[in-house]
């Protein structure tokens, strides 16, 4: 089925959250893989917890904090490198999909758009690097509501950007429990499965899997 509007995540779904430290691996050394996992994980939890607080820091912010607890748990990194990881990570490798599928989705008369935790600043950086903007119809970040995936009112933005209901609208995340949100707040979710995790959240399931953004132009549900 075709929706008129495709909302995708950005970090995970888009962009490869493990390219900032895959670019410094050398300087990092041994600890790469576990610092990249420690830090992504972090993020997620930080962004959760202080959304239950009802106390917001920014994504940029909470991002530098997840990569100070990862780096403590690896040992330490120098503040150069330091600084190193977090340009980086403004300026993520898109996955090879993204573009054809944007593209391709564009080409039937979809609208596109991303709904991100980033600040503003960060997914103009992201989508700029990757050359990804004229494919896009809107970046949204949850940044103008001070809080995070998965409050409802996060996903409302794109209903409300683009005046349609839920029902019109197709989520893409590689988070299941981004996923899940959508899935709870009214939109057809498609799980981008890049990493073959196992299903979560069994009362919130996808409308379809998939294991990258190949075909998201024709998958049925």
């Amino acid at each position: 089925m075709q929706y008129p509007v495709y909302v995708f995540d950005a970090y995970g779904t888009l962009f490869d959250v493990h390219s900032a430290v895959g670019r410094l691996r050398a300087r990092i050394g041994p600890q790469a893989d576990r610092l990249s996992d420690l830090w992504r994980n972090k993020q997620l939890e930080y962004s959760w917890v202080r959304s239950l607080m009802g106390v917001y820091r920014n994504f940029e912010e909470i991002t530098a904090d997840a990569l100070d607890f990862a780096a403590s748990r690896c040992g330490g990194i120098s503040p150069d490198l330091r600084a190193d990881l977090l340009d980086a990570y403004r300026v993520l490798d898109a996955y090879v999909d993204v573009r054809p599928a944007l593209e391709a989705l564009r080409r039937k008369g979809a609208k596109t758009a991303v709904l991100s935790n980033g600040t503003p600043a960060m997914l103009a950086d992201a989508v700029k690097a990757a050359g990804l903007a004229d494919c896009l119809d809107a970046i949204l970040s949850v940044d103008a509501l001070r809080t995070y995936k998965t409050a409802p009112a996060v996903y409302q933005m794109a209903c409300d950007h683009f005046g349609v209901g839920a029902q019109a609208i197709s989520f893409q995340s590689s988070n299941n429990w981004d996923i899940a949100g959508a899935k709870r707040f009214g939109f057809r979710p498609v799980w981008i499965n890049r990493t073959g995790q196992p299903a979560e959240y069994v009362d919130c399931a996808p409308a379809a899997v998939l294991k990258s953004l190949d075909g998201i132009a024709t998958v049925v549900d």
